[in-house]
């Protein structure tokens, strides 16, 4: 026993980062209530599980979604949310796989808010849209211990043959308003 002994406390010692935190389940509960760190840990072997979770802000790309916009326009968008574990144990507990879960949340949720807009309210209000985003899914992953800081709409790809169209409306609207004060001096000399 007296030579195991200094070979048992080594295993049964953790350490955790600044950054991070540890969940312990002594029988199956959470030990304290809270998670424990940073610095050094005592897990004893056979009784205690020990779950590290990093708090460290956490950047989610949300690969290209196509979407129906609400003027029946196919759109590719894609975005990146950042988001933080501030509760470590309620993302331990209350989600199997937290990171996973926040991923597919934004995924869903840039389809449906995105799917409500135009596209023109899409190209032009970008920061609107991704603040009420971000406020969705803060409000959604709240109860699993994490806190959205920021939500980007990275990228709106939208059809060629739409984009042709758009740039001869664009022209034709320069042409029309290059040709106004020519026809308002020529109304103005008759």
């Amino acid at each position: 026993m007296i030579i195991t002994f200094p070979i048992s406390i080594w295993m049964c010692l953790k350490i955790i980062k600044e950054y991070e935190r540890a969940v312990v389940f002594r029988l199956g509960r959470i030990q304290a209530g809270k998670a424990k760190g940073p610095g050094l840990i005592l897990v004893l072997p056979c009784i205690d599980v020990f779950v590290k979770v990093d708090l460290r802000t956490v950047t989610c790309n949300i690969p290209p979604q196509e979407i129906l916009t609400r003027d029946s326009v196919t759109t590719q968008v894609d975005g990146v949310v950042y988001y933080r574990i501030y509760s470590a144990v309620s993302a331990v507990a209350n989600v199997n796989d937290v990171h996973q879960a926040t991923f597919l949340l934004a995924q869903t949720t840039l389809r449906n808010v995105l799917g409500t807009q135009t596209l023109s309210q899409i190209l032009a209000g970008r920061e609107e849209i991704a603040h009420s985003i971000q406020t969705l899914l803060d409000d959604a992953t709240e109860l699993w211990g994490i806190r959205v800081a920021r939500v980007e709409i990275k990228d709106v790809r939208i059809p060629m043959q739409l984009q042709r169209s758009m740039a001869a409306e664009a022209e034709a609207t320069r042409e029309a308003r290059a040709r106004l004060p020519a026809a308002e001096a020529d109304k103005n000399r008759d």
